[in-house]
């Protein structure tokens, strides 16, 4: 009898050692399959972290953009290391911009001469406050205090005196349906002729909704003017400068009138 051919069981075990090596494909959890980590590839373990921790970013903005001020309040006040789940979510949101609203607004007041007393509503990680640190007094707050200096709190309900701060932001910070509490709020808190700074996503201005200039008009009946037309040059976003007036109070017949709402802002699935 002849003995047995071996070129097969070679040829196999050359395809065995070519998958042994970086450059070879795994398969993971559900089948997935991914180039095993070399260089600056990402290993399985890292992709599904990054997957993760993803879905995590937008099941927690859905929840910020769909549930009252008082019920984010709550719910992060009860898990706070939610905040910076989200954080690292919005983080890596940011670096896909081609440029951040933050910047316009620090850049503004950087150049005020005057020192200003700065209400920022929905700081995040509190850069504007620590970029201007020294040159205004700022105030911050949010859901948890994440950074030195920021206060936890429901916006609609800041520890401000009445008519104590020059210049109240609002930089992608009016989430959720209590919008119109948290503008009341930074209407109690500004002096008369106080500015109010906003930055939005363009596409929250539903034209069903009548768009910027129910917006505008909403802002109006909330005892603020618009100071200038509003900057429409980044792509991603709209920002607004407004004043408050100093002898017309809020509205709150014509704002319920004009029914203003922004559209909800989620993120795609991938």
């Amino acid at each position: 009898a002849r003995p047995p051919r071996m070129g097969k069981a070679r040829k196999k075990k050359g395809a065995a050692a070519a998958g042994s090596k970086g450059g070879g494909r795994k398969k993971g959890a559900g089948g997935l399959v991914l180039k095993a980590k070399q260089g600056g590839k990402r290993s399985l373990k890292e992709t599904l972290e990054r997957r993760l921790h993803g879905g995590l970013f937008r099941t927690l903005n859905e929840e910020l953009y769909t549930r009252s001020g008082e019920a984010n309040f709550a719910r992060f006040s009860k898990e706070p290391w939610l905040a910076e789940a989200y954080h690292r979510g919005f983080r890596e949101q940011t670096a896909r911009w081609p440029s951040n609203p933050l910047d316009a607004i620090i850049a503004s007041l950087a150049a005020e001469t005057r020192r200003l007393v700065v209400a920022d509503f929905g700081c995040g990680e509190a850069r504007l406050g620590a970029e201007l640190e020294g040159t205004h007094r700022v105030h911050s707050f949010d859901l948890v205090s994440t950074s030195p200096g920021v206060i936890a709190c429901n916006m609609a309900a800041t520890p401000l005196a009445t008519a104590s701060v020059d210049v109240a932001v609002f930089c992608l910070a009016l989430m959720g349906p209590s919008f119109l509490d948290f503008l009341l709020e930074a209407h109690r808190v500004l002096r008369p002729r106080a500015t109010l700074k906003i930055a939005e996503v363009r596409s929250r201005f539903d034209e069903r909704q009548g768009g910027v200039d129910a917006f505008l008009r909403t802002l109006a009946a909330l005892g603020f003017d618009l100071c200038r037309p509003h900057d429409a040059s980044n792509s991603h976003f709209l920002a607004f400068d407004f004043l408050k007036a100093p002898k017309r109070r809020p509205d709150l017949d014509e704002v319920r009138r004009i029914g203003f709402a922004f559209k909800v802002c989620l993120y795609k699935r991938r």
